[in-house]
């Protein structure tokens, strides 16, 4: 999928409202959405991620109801209270939704300055198999023992759920929602795209197994637990290192890629 998008509405001014910190996170919020919809985990313009303003820890940024994400620049993202009011004039709403899940984790997270939830196929379908996620690939060793699994209660926008997502979600890094899809809450935005896309493949990749062992008669083999604990402190590291914002290879590899096909999400 292309995420070129010459044409993304942009609304002028912003730059010169916001702190630096702030711009950046809203450059790099943008490219996140912008990833999302290069690796095709977007639901039409239903989907939300959101950021915490940096210096501002009662406020957030959140993709605009209605903008697909190939259309989502950093001036446009709406700025938001954790009472669901705009903090900076926008022409663009917020979904009831996507305030209710975001506020739910950013008010009770305080180590989370990310939050990116998605309704994929996999994830969706994932979400909906009486499973919970396996030791059976290295990648798995991101989420093992520490995804949480929610009961999806409806549409969400009703804000006694914000209580039952933030139980849910407790210490974990990612959430099952349970016949709905996929969340996960991350230190930092470049963390947030390796989390969710290591997530999407998890899910994809165990689905996968289980089809192929159903049908060969077989059980989907597990790693010994001597070597998921091995797998789960190695991926822990990782984390760690993107949680104190050291280098992430993979971010700035896609960066790179979203520059040269079009650095619209940077306006």
């Amino acid at each position: 999928m292309s995420v070129t998008a010459m044409n993304a509405p942009t609304q002028p001014g912003v730059r010169e409202k916001v702190s630096d910190a702030e711009w950046q996170a809203r450059v790099d919020l943008a490219a996140l959405c912008r990833l999302t919809a290069l690796e095709d985990m977007t639901d039409l313009a239903a989907t939300h991620i959101s950021a915490r303003v940096p210096g501002e820890e009662d406020r957030f940024l959140i993709s605009p109801h209605g903008l697909m994400y190939e259309e989502v620049t950093a001036s446009n993202l709406v700025k938001v209270t954790m009472d669901g009011e705009k903090a900076m004039d926008s022409p663009f709403p917020v979904s009831p939704v996507g305030f209710t899940t975001h506020s739910a984790v950013l008010m009770a997270r305080p180590d989370v300055n990310c939050v990116v939830h998605t309704h994929t196929a996999a994830g969706m379908a994932f979400s909906s198999v009486e499973t919970e996620l396996l030791p059976i690939s290295q990648t798995s060793g991101y989420f093992y023992k520490h995804v949480g699994y929610h009961d999806w209660g409806g549409l969400g926008s009703n804000l006694d759920e914000r209580e039952r997502l933030a139980r849910d979600l407790g210490p974990h890094r990612g959430l099952i929602m349970r016949n709905h899809g996929l969340l996960v809450a991350a230190p930092t935005i470049p963390a947030a795209w390796v989390m969710i896309y290591q997530l999407e493949r998890i899910c994809q990749t165990q689905l996968e197994a289980m089809a192929a062992a159903h049908a060969m008669g077989k059980q989907v083999k597990l790693m010994p637990p001597e070597v998921a604990d091995k797998t789960v402190e190695s991926m822990n590291r990782n984390f760690r290192n993107a949680a104190e914002g050291k280098t992430n290879f993979d971010w700035e590899a896609y960066l790179r890629m979203l520059d040269e096909t079009d650095d619209s999400y940077r306006h």
